[in-house]
């Protein structure tokens, strides 16, 4: 399956429900072969990937299950996933997110338990049958996390180019010791986030969330 870059770009979009159709190997490192040539500052290529399937997955599925059915209380965060007062007008996109998200699936801004059912498939990879841990030197500054950040769009895009889907979860460094456990990386990496990967579960209706006109995000300046 061969995309435009154009068309990989506006198809790409997170994906939670996937079938459990085996994603073979040979694909998952012709997408992590072909993303290394991500750009990063001084070439220094920040990120540490893990690429999971199989019985360690089942593994580390079964154990956040555990975790999530017995109340465990998140992990110590690492980092900040927003910040303490997300001013406007970044707030009121998030909250418009979730009340399409979770409006979609006929759960109520206010239905809280309902809210943490949905979420809760986070931490199954949305029924995946792969998927990608991204790590980084804790020693690392902002630069070179936005270099992570296009090391991880440059595997989605890939990803859509071979006819698969994707979804970025952050949600997975909230049991970030869960995964050390399986994965068990070096401690001087941090786990910045998962990826659930797989074809789509055309079945699901999944929402496309929109974005903001172009006026709000982009100047042009011109003679």
């Amino acid at each position: 399956m061969i995309l435009d870059v154009y068309e990989a770009v506006t198809s790409r979009r997170a994906v939670r429900r996937f079938t459990d159709r085996h994603v073979p190997k040979e694909v998952l490192e012709r997408v992590v072969s072909a993303a290394a040539w991500t750009p990063s500052g001084s070439n220094v290529q920040p990120w540490r990937i893990f690429v999971v399937t199989g019985e360690p997955l089942a593994q580390l599925k079964k154990r956040a299950g555990e975790r999530l059915a017995a109340g465990d209380p998140w992990d110590e965060p690492e980092y900040e996933t927003y910040p303490p007062a997300l001013k406007s007008p970044y707030c009121e996109r998030r909250f418009a997110f979730g009340q399409e998200h979770y409006g979609s699936q006929g759960i109520s801004h206010d239905d809280l338990e309902a809210r943490q059912r949905a979420a809760a498939a986070n931490w199954d990879c949305y029924g995946a049958p792969a998927a990608l841990f991204c790590y980084i030197d804790r020693t690392m500054g902002p630069p070179q996390w936005s270099d992570v950040g296009m090391y991880l769009q440059t595997v989605m895009l890939l990803l859509r180019a071979e006819g698969l889907h994707s979804c970025t979860q952050m949600a997975w460094s909230k049991y970030h010791k869960t995964v050390a456990e399986v994965l068990s990386p070096p401690d001087d990496l941090l786990l910045f986030c998962g990826m659930s990967i797989g074809y789509e579960d055309v079945t699901v209706h999944h929402t496309r969330t929109g974005r903001a006109p172009l006026s709000e995000t982009v100047t042009f300046v011109e003679n």
